[in-house]
């Protein structure tokens, strides 16, 4: 066994001889090394470039005292597999996408997106000030997990096409992929929703495998390649207006840091989601205008697909109130947001409209 695999298991609670004789001088000195694996494809713009931010910052942050070791997709398990791989303790975290998981618990979609949800900054208020983190936690102790959100794509698009959406009806028969809730949204308009991992999209696009997908926005579909397979883009979504990303750390690995470790991670997550949210909506547009620049048609989806979008996902969010969890989570939530809404269309809502009308930008 190698000295990160030993510093694992005694995290996890390996034999308290075993670590007196290997792990006592690394943890005399404070040091530590986190295992995560993640669900993106080294490389992957918005995604990716989240999960290395939290690996620099936290080195930065401890001068070196703690590290994290991040693992790829297929490095140690499987994009899809991180949240199990995670809860048993075959790694010590996890950056991904908390929807992925609604499998285990309807709940984690609140921690991603869900349909017609909360802006980035509507989420961050209901995160840290509106009892999300500590609703995350509650969720999260059913499966051994202390959650963290590090990252935030903002507003995702609604989607790569290969023919236009007239209608609701389009979406029959569709296959088309799209995790979470929103997947579920589109299953009811007859949609056949994938959730395939990001590093298969591509192929999967072009074989045909797909008539569609959604991904994340122009700077990080451009950096996919969708535009060489498909032509129709429609920039605005229904499903992700605001889209967490998730680091979460096996509760008995968290239990057995220092307080001092776990206010790095903690200060490192809330650094990682300003800045990488930042630099993704700062390049944006020029990404857009270079897919457009490619033959890419930009679209909305009309009114009335809107309207059946709102009458789907309605269906999808009451058939989980059942769960008592899923119902305290979403009451939080929505109340959060009313709040946050009430002020933010007064304010920021009418100034850019206006800004748009008088200045034109």
């Amino acid at each position: 066994m190698d000295r990160r695999s030993f510093l694992r298991t005694s995290a996890l609670g390996g034999s308290a001889a075993a670590a007196s004789t290997l792990a006592a001088p690394a943890y005399a000195q404070g040091n530590r090394t986190l295992t995560m694996v993640t669900s993106w494809p080294r490389g992957f713009a918005v995604l990716d470039d989240a999960a290395s931010y939290l690996v620099d910052y936290v080195n930065k942050i401890s001068d070196g005292s703690l590290t994290i070791d991040k693992k790829a997709p297929g490095e140690l398990v499987g994009a899809l597999e991180v949240f199990d791989a995670v809860s048993s303790g075959q790694a010590d975290m996890y950056h991904s996408a908390d929807y992925y998981f609604v499998g285990q618990h309807p709940g984690y979609a609140f921690f991603t997106a869900v349909p017609f949800g909360g802006t980035a900054q509507e989420v961050a208020n209901w995160y840290h000030h509106g009892g999300g983190q500590e609703l995350h936690d509650e969720l999260g102790s059913i499966f051994n997990l202390k959650g963290l959100i590090a990252g935030n794509s903002g507003s995702q698009s609604g989607g790569w096409f290969r023919n236009e959406i007239t209608s609701a009806d389009d979406f029959n028969g569709l296959k088309f992929r799209m995790p979470g809730l929103g997947g579920q949204v589109l299953g009811k308009l007859g949609a056949s929703v994938q959730n395939i991992p990001g590093g298969e999209l591509y192929q999967a696009l072009s074989s045909g495998a797909l008539d569609g997908l959604e991904w994340v926005g122009p700077m990080a579909d451009e950096r996919a390649g969708f535009q060489e397979v498909a032509k129709i883009y429609y920039t605005a979504g229904f499903h992700e207006p605001g889209s967490a990303l998730a680091a979460s750390v096996n509760l008995d690995v968290w239990n057995d840091l220092s307080d001092h470790h776990k206010n790095i991670l903690d200060i490192a997550s809330q650094a990682v989601t300003h800045y990488q949210l930042a630099e993704t909506l700062a390049n944006n547009g020029a990404a857009l205008a270079r897919l457009q620049s490619q033959g890419v048609k930009t679209l909305q989806f009309s009114d009335d697909v809107w309207d059946a979008f709102g009458r789907a996902s309605a269906e999808v969010m009451d058939e989980n109130m059942g769960d008592e969890l899923f119902a305290k989570i979403r009451t939080s939530f929505e109340e959060s947001l009313a709040s946050s809404a009430s002020w933010i269309n007064k304010s920021d809502g009418y100034y850019v409209a206006q800004r748009v009308r008088v200045l034109g930008q």
